[in-house]
């Protein structure tokens, strides 16, 4: 029971219709979604789903279901649609933007700490932060100033996929220690920041991203912290 992830291929896709495949206590199955489903650090989506009547029904989260199905999770007690019902799922986008310009960001913040690998972190909405293998904590004033020029040379944000086989000669690419990317179809998504070669950032990723780091706009890095002899946590928040 397999759900078609429209968000992997255009991450700015607000709604679509879609057929209920399944439904029950943990969550309805569609054919295919807007909705990201929670993993890699970012949260599942939030949203609502319009049914034919008029009705509406509120999407609390979004979570990863077995054999790649993806399950809308409705709030406790809401009553389900029908299997083979003909639904319109729409996102909250707002809250889908602002975790696709922290995302990107901090994508932005690996590519300014090279080498490092990253043993932890978490995307909010209108926050974030990494953990990264460290003995010394970066200068905040260097790191500020970094995000500022990448974010204001509007570098472009596009994806790739190459396979597994491409990415095991190439371990360097993976920069997450925590999280390892999704493997078994054979080949794995890159995300590619900048048009250049070397570019700014490439990395597996699964998640959303805006088109170029100009869109993230306004951020600052609001601690840099020491979470133990070798883990450095820097955590930033959009600014508007």
């Amino acid at each position: 029971m397999t759900t078609e992830p429209l968000f992997r291929e255009d991450a700015y896709l607000r709604e679509a219709t879609a057929t209920v495949i399944a439904a029950g206590p943990d969550g309805i199955v569609f054919d295919r979604t807007v909705f990201y489903a929670a993993s890699g650090g970012q949260p599942g989506d939030t949203g609502q789903i319009r049914r034919a009547d008029g009705s509406t029904l509120a999407v609390a989260d979004t979570v990863k279901g077995a054999d790649g199905a993806i399950l809308h999770r409705l709030a406790d007690g809401a009553a389900l649609p029908a299997i083979g019902e003909t639904v319109t799922a729409a996102i909250d986008w707002d809250r889908r933007h602002r975790l696709m310009r922290m995302h990107t960001a901090l994508h932005l913040l690996c590519a300014l700490i090279p080498g490092a690998a990253v043993t932890g972190g978490a995307i909010g909405d209108g926050k974030g932060r990494l953990d990264f293998d460290l003995p010394e904590a970066p200068a905040k004033e260097a790191l500020t100033a970094g995000l500022a020029a990448l974010i204001a040379a509007d570098h472009p944000v596009t994806t790739e996929w190459i396979s597994e086989a491409a990415l095991d000669a190439n371990p360097g690419l993976v920069r997450t220690l925590s999280v390892k990317p999704p493997r078994g179809a054979g080949r794995v998504r890159l995300v590619r920041i900048g048009a250049g070669d070397p570019p700014v950032d490439l990395q597996p990723c699964g998640g959303t991203h805006v088109r170029s780091t100009g869109e993230i706009g306004r951020i600052a890095i609001a601690k840099v912290e020491n979470k133990g002899r070798q883990n450095r946590r820097i955590a930033l928040v959009l600014e508007g």
